[in-house]
């Protein structure tokens, strides 16, 4: 380092990285500042340096810097940053201790632990220390990876041990073992321990009936409600089973489900539906789910809700290793909670690998004309929500709706202009005459759904809000 490599640090003010500090009187707020980094990803401060970016130095000498390395000392788990002591003029020094993004974090200092969040520093909750423990030690002791105590080979649906292993060698995602031995597979996925069944072979390939009994979290609830909150469903259905077989389950709900537009393409005789949601973004929602949900959480699920507004998909467990909503939209490295399961789900060609999910579920929503899926982390949950690109009638608004007012519901949310009596009753195709469409409109303006302007036969109908 040099005094024009420190000007060059400090023409760019305190950030993220880098504090200053007048002097080593300031070191008990200088080791704060240094657990800060070492709980985020690293950085500098410099002693000698004033808050303004004015490079003052001073005077350092070898109980200088013995002061320093006794308060680094106070950090725990022991981090050990460097020193380095930087000549200026008039037997002045700049001293720079660095460090890197902690490898064991989170760190603290006299038992607190720092976060830093811009060029500050903060505590950290309770809640969130624990949470940054987790995730130090996940990497080596996490649900997936621990035996699954009493399980053999014949728990495990061996047909889908097999047909996962064949889609990977197909995909070119896996060589062939040259085997379809069932303990050679499970070895070669990872998913044995000496010669142990692991909890995330269960996930993947267990069968329906222990997994009630032992995991009982491996469970799909999948709802369609009426209307937009939860006072009343149309179906409520459970399912206890492997994650393929609960993402098939999923899939086929949607499609029995979901509403679906129909169209007539000029120049073809032949109507055209588009459903109301891309399914692959559906499928990479769901998929993401069953890979990244806390399966350790005994009650947990992953859940698929039908509104008329919207969709969800909810799974248990929150977002980890510093990833927020907004980040997910980003290009981020991927970060799997349940790798082995993750990994299993790569090979059979659902997932990627590379981060990409949440970023191919935004492109496939635009692609379709849809607003961008939003993600809530929130009550224990990590929600997907998509939105429709078009008006969805419901159902249900205070009282039922008869199909035909839907329908004129619909045709409304279709046409921005409005549209008369006749107008409606002729683009229906109904025997409807004007007066029970007239009727219609009337219960649907009571109900605050929609308006009118003009009078008499010129009278347009138009979407409240629209």
């Amino acid at each position: 380092m040099t005094p024009e490599q420190i000007a060059s640090w400090v023409a760019g003010g305190e950030s993220e990285t880098l504090e200053f500090k007048r002097s080593t009187g300031e070191r008990s707020d200088a080791t704060i500042a240094t657990c800060a980094m070492l709980n985020h990803r690293g950085g500098r401060v410099l002693f000698g340096v004033a808050p303004s970016g004015a490079i003052l130095g001073q005077q350092v000498g070898d109980r200088t810097i013995e002061d320093i390395a006794q308060a680094l000392g106070d950090i725990d788990p022991p981090a050990f940053p460097s020193i380095t002591r930087i000549a200026l003029e008039k037997d002045r020094e700049v001293i720079v201790v660095s460090v890197s993004a902690g490898q064991n974090q989170p760190y603290t200092y006299r038992g607190r632990a720092y976060r830093r969040v811009g060029s500050t520093n903060q505590e950290l909750s309770r809640d969130e220390y624990n949470r940054v423990l987790l995730e130090r030690l996940h990497g080596e002791h996490r649900w997936e990876n621990e035996p699954a105590n009493t399980w053999g080979i014949a728990d495990l649906d061996t047909a889908e041990i097999v047909r996962s292993v064949d889609e990977a060698i197909r995909r070119g995602r896996a060589d062939d073992p040259g085997t379809r031995d069932s303990v050679e597979l499970l070895r070669g996925l990872g998913l044995l321990r000496e010669g142990r069944v692991l909890r995330a072979a269960a996930v993947l390939f267990g069968r329906a009936e222990r997994l009630e009994a032992d995991f009982p979290q491996c469970l799909l609830r999948v709802a369609r409600f009426r209307g937009t909150n939860r006072t009343e469903f149309l179906d409520n259905r459970q399912f206890h089973g492997n994650a393929f077989d609960l993402l098939i389950k999923a899939e086929r709900f949607l499609r029995e489900n979901l509403p679906v537009a129909g169209r007539v393409t000029p120049g073809l005789f032949e109507r055209v539906d588009d459903p109301l949601y891309p399914p692959v973004a559906l499928r990479e929602a769901l998929a993401n789910a069953f890979c990244h949900r806390d399966y350790a959480i005994g009650g947990g699920s992953v859940g698929v809700a039908i509104y008329d507004d919207r969709l969800e998909v909810t799974s248990s467990g929150a977002l980890h290793f510093g990833l927020t909503a907004q980040a997910l939209f980003e290009p981020h490295e991927s970060l799997p909670w349940n790798p082995l399961i993750a990994r299993v789900f790569y090979r059979r060609g659902i997932i990627e690998s590379w981060g990409r999910g949440t970023i191919k579920m935004a492109e496939l929503a635009a692609s379709a004309g849809l607003p961008r899926p939003e993600i809530e982390d929130a009550r224990g949950a990590v929600t997907v929500r998509f939105r429709p690109n078009r008006y969805v009638p419901p159902q249900r608004v205070g009282r039922d709706l008869t199909p035909r007012q839907q329908r004129v519901l619909a045709y409304l949310g279709a046409n921005s202009g409005g549209a008369a009596v006749r107008a409606l009753a002729a683009a229906l195709g109904v025997s409807a005459s004007s007066w029970t469409i007239q009727k219609d409109l009337t219960i649907l303006r009571t109900l605050g759904l929609v308006r009118s302007s003009g009078r008499g036969r010129g009278a347009r109908w138009e979407l409240v809000g629209q």
